[in-house]
């Protein structure tokens, strides 16, 4: 069985646990305790020398990053061929929102940080760099139902928690309508699981 060291409140980890489920994938779960540090632990840096989440062991494969675990999943285990196509131009579509999603999103991660477990980070400046990747978001999803291909793909897994999960920045989706639409059609997709920050379509967030 796949083993995933996770923490419940990762947005990193909760993509693999998300894509894992829509595709009927078990795993175990392996808690680390990201709070008091234990993904700079000796014994986790032998897993990944660079002390981040997600990890995932499947046999004799073990990934970092989510959005290579994401690739991983999507190549292995979905037989529909949908969520991560071999056709070239799929892709490469897919591969700049795995890339968003690693990287300009992570701002608004951050913020959540900042507001949720009071890292010394500068909110401002996350926020404002969030603001400016939501505003790339609502505009390209004005026309389309999903980031990419006319149906969900794992672009859309690699971008949704951190977006969805904006509130606990401090940063407010109201003036994203189209974002905001996506994410509702997210939440539809049979697998579809929540996670704290993120409640299911009709929940009311505590």
């Amino acid at each position: 069985m796949i083993k995933l060291y996770d923490f419940e409140l990762s947005g990193s980890c909760y993509k693999v646990r998300l894509l894992l489920n829509i595709l009927k994938v078990s795993c175990e779960r392996i808690p680390v305790d990201f709070v008091n540090k234990e993904h700079k632990t000796e014994r986790f840096l032998t897993l990944n020398p660079l002390g981040e989440i997600p990890v995932l062991e499947d046999g004799d494969v073990r990934l970092r990053d989510a959005q290579a675990i994401l690739v991983y999943i999507a190549r292995h285990y979905d037989r529909s061929n949908t969520w991560f196509p071999d056709a070239p131009e799929s892709m490469g579509r897919i591969m700049q929102w795995l890339s968003f999603g690693g990287n300009e999103l992570m701002a608004s991660a951050g913020a959540r940080l900042v507001k949720i477990l009071n890292y010394p980070l500068d909110l401002p400046a996350l926020q404002a760099r969030a603001i400016g990747t939501l505003r790339i978001l609502d505009a390209h999803l004005s026309d389309r139902e999903f980031l990419e291909l006319g149906h969900p793909t794992i672009a859309d897994i690699a971008c949704f928690p951190y977006v969805a999960m904006a509130g606990e920045g401090a940063i407010e989706l109201k003036p994203y309508p189209n974002v905001l639409r996506w994410i509702d059609r997210i939440k539809q997709i049979p697998g579809f699981i929540p996670m704290p920050g993120i409640p299911a379509i009709g929940a009311v967030a505590a």
